[in-house]
């Protein structure tokens, strides 16, 4: 054996040793996709908006009445300069509230154009993630009122989240007419 030959041969040798003794790799997981959305109640029942439809999430501000509009507009709240209706969403949908306390109800503030409208929810339970290959058509349980707005829900631990589309609502006559006749 040559002199030069000795350094390679002792390198392939261990790189041969180390190849024999070195534990396998992990073995190769495949991620899950995930869609995201912000978690509320709504009459006993759980929803989710899509992440790019809810702009801000309050705790409900004090407001001032205003006359002559239908009971599901709660009021109009000063946020930052900024005139914010209030829509008792479950009064829109003519829906019973859940038992929730008043401490726990939350505005899900919501900006399309030039509609800019909080949604007063029973309460918000954050940032939801869901696996995409959960997502169910048709879930059960919608209320009829509520239906036109939901489009597919997903499911986790046995329960399933019902997609919310807060633009699709934002785009409905009934709720941009306010006026009571």
């Amino acid at each position: 054996m040559s002199a030069q030959a000795a350094p390679f041969a002792v390198l392939t040798d261990i790189a041969a040793r180390s190849r024999s003794l070195a534990a396998g790799l992990p073995e190769q997981q495949e991620a899950v996709e995930l869609w995201n959305g912000i978690g509320f109640v709504l009459a006993g029942e759980r929803y989710v908006a899509p992440m790019g439809e809810v702009t801000e999430i309050l705790h409900v501000p004090r407001f001032t009445h205003i006359p002559g509009v239908r009971p599901f507009l709660l009021g109009a709240a000063n946020v930052r300069g900024r005139l914010l209706p209030l829509v008792d969403l479950a009064g829109f949908f003519d829906i019973p509230r859940s038992s929730r306390s008043q401490r726990e109800r939350r505005v899900l503030v919501v900006e399309q154009g030039d509609i800019f409208s909080g949604l007063v929810v029973d309460s918000v339970l954050g940032m939801q993630y869901f696996a995409t290959d959960s997502f169910k058509d048709s879930p059960e349980g919608v209320p009829e009122n509520v239906r036109p707005f939901v489009s597919g829900g997903y499911e986790r631990n046995e329960e399933v989240w019902k997609v919310f589309s807060a633009v699709d609502l934002l785009e409905d006559e009934r709720f941009l007419d306010v006026a009571q006749w």
